[in-house]
């Protein structure tokens, strides 16, 4: 059985307890009921029809690399099964969500594994390093014993870690460091072999490891168990083979792969064997594992298999599979499987069209189902600082200590015979086959240049050594003159260091053909590398196959390398220690945050992000061999990102720039490595609103402020305002596969204005340098002097866009506060009606205030219509309120235990006490009855009564156990 720490609390003791303070109001039965017109729609991140289906793919959000996970009913304590998914969100903070379902149709977000990765630079936006396209990936999940594990690799922190909970939704992780990398990794327990933990990777082919108990050493290796040379002449197979998530089904092991043949689409394959480790387990080492394509249509294609249970102890299995839907992401769909002789085929006979629609696998009740429609992985926000307290957000880490410097070694070439004027080639020396000879025909300065030829691949070239010289957390100036003559127009040339962990580039950039060019960077050292063995090079960007500047012929000159004076960020405590304001777990930080420059408390109701530092302009996409630049944009930290959904969507908020600096940006986004966004800009004291468009091609090099620009006609001056109202409206179907924004702003939130036209097209960056769906962002960042800051009153969020020219619709909204109003306070827990009638004040001050946009009306009636559903599931069985007290009557304590009906039924009760019992038959409406119990005693310790009502309610009889707690007392 799973550790109590884990399971979750069961419905009604945790309801009825409290209950018995009572409360007032009146009137009907149970939300949800038509009969009053409240019939609220399904969030923007449910495809749940309301009818019995849903449509796929799910969730219209990029929910990437999913994997899912089932705790049985008989394992844990809400009395049915529940589903738990995982998802990738590589480099945002925090990370990992843990998504929650009773359905597997609809989703919300309950946890986030982590809250940042680590404290290091590339995680943080420090120092010139990021994690664009990089960090978590690819998570697993698994329920093992009472525990929860995940297991994600990292590609450029570390390698692959496993993290492990007894409490999944509100439990802190513990992180388990693996010291390698895995690609998507897949942790699988085989309970068959005593539950011995397994992880599953690769691309190409998949391979295995056995760990330890404690999941932190690799015990045994098993290479290349499933690869496509096995199975030759398969269709099927071919490209990607990679993403394997393991299930045991009936005998067999079953490993899910995703593939990408040649000339085809995304698609599934399935393996089978009964022998998890496949030739390692056969006697004769023959392949037992049979492979199948499974699903081939639409490019569905990675996910897992998942169990549902049926009566009669039979399993269904259907497939959770994503789908490439950029600009939007790669979106999940839940797809129903026939089986026959053990192979699933996944949706109709193969076939699963987008926006499909099948039969929901799993139906709930009425009130239940309306509450599930209602979640989301979406939100508005009114930055209440209200949000949920989660053990995530007091993740604890060590600082490390800033590094020693050695001074006498910054301010000088670190490169020996750097412009060849020694008469010799040492101490270079040629890698990769590169020859090296020294030319005086055509130097760059001086009297020779390096010749570099018989070049074959892009790593040939010269090396010298820089052991010991190189220090961590330095900033070294990197530059070299280089210069060739025949092969392609333009040549990418790379200076590198290797200390063992892989060539790091230090500077790049293109050199025409026929003209001496200096290529030069800034690169800080990690505060990881081993700088006692370094090796520094010049090569050309690696490719495979060798691309034609493998062979070209170049002649190298002033080549330095100089240590800058320390200006190093290093992470602090106050930049990670919580700073007592809570957000949504449906926001995430582009990066780790500056804890220090980010506020729901400074002031009420709003959200302040602070500019803690200058943008540079010099960072520069480490995920990427040619080292194209950063824009300011995505250098700056504190970026506040939520998932955009599909097919439109509309976000609003409202921007007080008044505490804005010169220099300063900030505004609202539509987001990934291309994107658009309407800001101000403040210039020599003057404010000015416009729009930013971005989009491909991407160039390796750019000037900052002119890829920021304002686009031409959408520039406003803002005169003596300090606050205006910013207002984006996506379409991603028009047409498919690109995202075009609409901005607008207004001054009041009243009269709205259009911001020029549409801008876009978004679409997937190819060498997914983000590789993640585009994403709203609120932001602000300085480009001449950090302290500036802005304050967003909130984020409202529509799926009706302005330029449908549709009136605003308060129907919706008009008839959550009706049904509200009708409600008996009784039938509920304390907590949940004190939630709806706060979520009732903002959605009647909406109503009773002017609107100007649709957002404005479907937050607050989204609000709402969430807090009702809630009321629906939580509804006590029988609406009685008790209480209990004692006092003293002379010298013994008399105990009187008063029960009141809040049903428009009578009811009837019983009372038990330690002192006697006693019954109430047919207790009318709103009535009240007492009985004083005679204890006999002076002492009377604390205790309670047990009330159990009972009451036929909407023609169904119910019962309703209840305790109503007493003091102790003591008479003389």
């Amino acid at each position: 059985m799973p550790s109590p720490a884990h399971r979750r609390p069961r419905l009604w003791p945790a309801v009825t307890t409290i209950a018995l303070v009572g409360a007032t109001l009146a009137s009907t039965g149970p939300p949800g009921q038509a009969a009053d017109g409240w019939q609220p729609a399904s969030s923007y991140t449910s495809t749940d029809q309301g009818d019995g289906t849903y449509s796929v793919p799910l969730l219209g959000s990029d929910v990437p690399d999913v994997s899912v996970e089932r705790v049985p009913a008989a394992e844990n304590d809400e009395g049915r099964d529940v589903y738990y998914m995982i998802s990738t969100t590589m480099h945002l903070s925090p990370g990992a969500p843990i998504m929650k379902s009773y359905d597997l149709v609809n989703w919300e977000i309950v946890n986030h594994v982590f809250d940042r990765l680590g404290v290091g630079d590339s995680f943080s936006l420090r120092n010139g390093q990021n994690s664009y396209g990089q960090g978590q990936w690819a998570s697993s999940l698994r329920y093992h014993a009472g525990k929860f594990y995940v297991a994600f690799n990292t590609n450029n922190l570390g390698g692959s870690y496993i993290y492990t909970t007894d409490d999944i939704e509100d439990g802190a992780w513990t992180r388990l460091p693996l010291g390698r990398a895995f690609h998507d990794p897949s942790l699988y327990f085989d309970e068959r072999d005593g539950g011995t933990p397994y992880i599953f990777y690769g691309s190409g082919s998949t391979s295995a490891v056995k760990l330890d108990g404690d999941l932190t050493r690799v015990v045994a290796e098993y290479p290349n168990i499933l690869r496509p040379a096995d199975h030759p002449g398969s269709p099927f197979l071919g490209g990607l083979f990679e993403g394997a998530q393991v299930q045991y089904i009936d005998g067999h092991y079953y490993v899910v792969i995703i593939t990408w043949p040649p000339g085809q689409g995304r698609q599934v394959v399935l393996f089978r064997s009964p022998h998890l480790l496949g030739r390692y387990a056969t006697a004769d080492g023959s392949n037992p594992y049979q492979a199948r394509g499974a699903l081939n249509s639409n490019g569905f294609a990675q996910g897992s298999l998942v169990p549902i249970a049926r009566d009669g102890g039979r399993t269904d299995w259907h497939g959770m599979f994503f789908r490439d839907s950029f600009p939007v992401g790669r979106i999940p769909a839940l797809i129903p499987a026939t089986w026959q002789d053990g192979w699933p085929t996944f949706g109709d006979n193969g076939v699963v069209p987008v926006n499909g629609v099948f039969d929901k696998p799993i139906r709930l009740s009425p009130a239940q189902e309306r509450l599930e429609r209602q979640k989301s992985l979406v939100t508005s926000d009114d930055f209440a600082n209200d949000a949920p307290h989660k053990a995530y957000m007091d993740e604890k880490w060590t600082i490390p200590s800033p590094p020693d410097v050695d001074e006498s070694l910054l301010g000088v070439e670190l490169v020996r015979n750097p412009g060849f004027e020694s008469g010799a080639v040492s101490p270079w020396a040629g890698q990769f086959g590169a020859q090296l000879a020294l030319d005086g025909a055509d130097p760059a300065a001086g009297s020779a240049a390096l010749k570099v030829g018989n070049r074959t691949v892009n790593g040939s070239g010269p090396n010298q050594s820089l052991d010991g010289v190189l220090q961590r957390g330095v900033t070294y100036a990197v530059s070299a003159k280089v210069k060739y003559s025949a092969g392609p127009a333009n040549v990418r040339f790379n200076l590198v260091v290797d200390w063992g962990s892989g060539v790091q580039v230090m500077a790049s950039g293109d050199v025409p053909a026929g003209r001496w060019t200096t290529v030069s960077g800034r690169y800080t050292v990690p505060s990881t590398a081993d700088t006692a063995k370094v090796k520094f090079a010049v090569e050309t960007p690696w490719g495979n196959p060798q691309p034609p500047s493998s062979s070209v012929e170049y002649l190298l000159d002033d080549v330095s390398v100089v240590g800058q004076p320390v200006t190093t960020e290093h992470p602090t405590e106050a930049e990670i220690a919580p700073n007592g304001s809570r957000l949504d777990m449906t926001w995430q930080w582009n990066h780790a945050p500056d804890n220090r420059h980010w506020s729901l408390t400074d002031r009420d109701g709003w959200l302040r992000l602070t500019t803690g530092k200058v943008v540079t302009g010099d960072y520069v996409y480490t995920k990427l061999s040619n080292r194209a630049e950063l824009t300011w944009f995505e250098e700056a930290r504190n970026t506040l990102s939520q998932r955009t959904f599909g097919p439109k969507g509309s976000a609003e908020t409202k921007l007080d720039f008044a505490g804005m600096k010169n220099g300063d940006v900030a505004g609202l986004a539509m987001y990934n490595r291309g994107f658009s966004y309407v800001a101000v800009k403040r210039v020599d004291g003057r404010n000015t609103l416009g729009v930013v468009n971005r989009v491909q091609p991407f160039p390796v090099t750019f000037d900052q402020a002119t890829a920021e620009r304002f686009v031409p006609g959408t520039e406003v001056p803002l005169g003596d305002a300090t606050v205006v109202h910013l207002k984006g409206d996506v379409e991603f179907d028009a047409p498919t596969g690109q995202g075009w924004t609409t901005f607008y702003y207004s001054l009041d939130g009243l009269a709205w204005h259009k911001l020029g036209d549409r801008v876009g097209p978004q679409t997937l960056d190819g060498s997914l340098a983000h590789f993640m769906g585009h994403r709203w962002g609120l932001f602000d960042y300085a480009t001449r002097q950090a302290g500036g800051n802005v304050d967003f009153d909130h984020f409202l969020l529509s799926d009706t866009l302005t330029a449908e020219g549709k009136p605003l619709g308060t129907a919706a909204l008009d008839a959550a506060i009706a049904h509200a109003r009708t409600l008996n306070e009784h039938h509920y827990p304390a907590d949940t009606w004190a939630a709806m009638r706060a979520a009732l004040r903002k959605a009647e001050e909406a109503r009773t205030t002017r609107a100007g946009t649709q957002n404005q009306v479907d937050a607050p009636e989204r609000a709402l219509s969430l807090e009702l559903a809630r009321l629906g599931v939580a509804r006590f069985p029988v609406a009685v309120s008790a209480s209990a007290q004692t006092r003293c009557t002379g010298p013994n304590v008399a105990l009187t235990v008063e029960v009141t009906n809040h049903e428009a039924v009578p009811v009837d009760v019983s009372v038990e006490t330690p002192y006697g019992t006693k019954s109430f038959h047919d207790v009318r409406p709103g009535r009240t009855r007492s009985h004083p119990f005679t204890t006999g005693e002076r002492d009377v310790p604390a205790g309670s009564a047990a009330v159990t009502a009972s009451a036929t309610v909407d023609g169904e009889p119910r019962t309703v156990d209840l305790a109503a707690p007493y003091q102790a007392r003591t008479c003389r």
